[in-house]
């Protein structure tokens, strides 16, 4: 199924969604609203307000407070986008030109403050408290993911067990807010709100696995260089596996390589071949199958069956089917 087939049943909730972010991101000062324009010009797939549109769904109806919460969600996700590329020194951002890039970094800085400011005043101004505190954990797990991984690159140290833990953090918990904050909205009890943060946590863990192996596929339609990972010294789960699988020198060579920050074309296709060789690809596209079948059992098991059951979980399944 495809996404737009997914957004379908929801389409008319989606447009108000889309019209009342756009009405959040809207500024007094002239240099921010245009920045707010371009911005918007690169709008994304929207998955994330989809996952909250849809958990909301699962308990029923979408109320106000639910597009609040996917508001919150995506001005949360558009402030990390525009600080990551600044810490990236990304150029681009989905073929266009990232902000930094035309802005500068501090200009770039202040926006992804101003994003973040926008989507917590919303919450307090209506009151909304469980959102707040669903996307302030997922805020301070973001940070501490992004931390730990850059201190395990500079280590060299990184295990499977540290990987899930940083994915967990950097990755997972914006879902999992995503999904956690959809029941929340409608007046879920803790305990399904706890149960849609672990789907959404579950998911969240096979999305970037799947975004890992994009990596490794040279002629991906990903939206980023093949070998950006490699470049950027990142251990991810194909190329942990793939260490794990080799002799003591083969071990030392690759890391050397990586840790010489070598860009070159044949160092890449090395470190891809040596990966794609050691079953680096194979085990991870079966972890993330694991983790998207635990997804399913755990959603099915505490939800019955329905529109909105069956669309979310045709949302986790293109999570993985995804070509980009």
């Amino acid at each position: 199924m495809t996404l737009s087939e997914i957004q379908q049943p929801i389409k008319s909730e989606l447009a108000e969604f889309e019209k009342r972010f756009r009405a959040s991101m809207k500024s007094s000062v002239p240099l921010l609203d245009k920045i707010m324009m371009y911005i918007l010009k690169q709008k994304g797939k929207q998955m994330r307000p989809l996952f909250v549109l849809l958990s909301a769904k699962l308990n029923n109806e979408i109320k106000d407070s639910t597009y609040i919460a996917a508001s919150l969600i995506e001005l949360l996700h558009t402030a990390t986008l525009v600080h990551d590329d600044v810490v990236d020194e990304a150029d681009e951002r989905r073929g266009m030109f990232s902000l930094n890039a035309i802005w500068k970094n501090k200009i770039s800085v202040l926006t992804g403050d101003y994003l973040l400011s926008r989507g917590l005043l919303a919450t307090l101004e209506n009151k909304e408290y469980a959102l707040l505190e669903i996307v302030t954990r997922a805020v301070k797990e973001m940070s501490e993911g992004e931390l730990l991984q850059l201190e395990k690159a500079r280590n060299f140290n990184a295990t499977e067990d540290v990987y899930y833990e940083i994915i967990r953090k950097k990755t997972a918990s914006l879902i999992a807010a995503c999904c956690a904050c959809g029941v929340a909205s409608t007046g879920a009890n803790t305990e399904k709100i706890d149960i849609l943060w672990k789907f959404g946590e579950l998911v969240g863990l096979a999305f970037q696995i799947k975004d890992d192996i994009f990596d490794f596929q040279e002629n991906a339609k990903t939206g980023k260089a093949a070998g950006n990972d490699i470049k950027e010294q990142k251990f991810t789960l194909p190329l942990i596996f793939a260490l794990n699988k080799s002799s003591y020198l083969e071990r030392r060579k690759v890391i050397r390589l990586i840790k010489s920050a070598n860009t070159e074309p044949s160092t890449l296709v090395f470190v891809r071949n040596f990966v794609i060789e050691k079953g680096g690809i194979n085990y991870s596209q079966n972890k993330m199958i694991e983790f998207v079948n635990e997804a399913k059992l755990l959603l099915m098991k505490n939800f019955d069956e329905s529109e909105a059951r069956k669309y979310i979980l045709e949302l986790v399944d293109y999570t993985i089917l995804r070509e980009k």
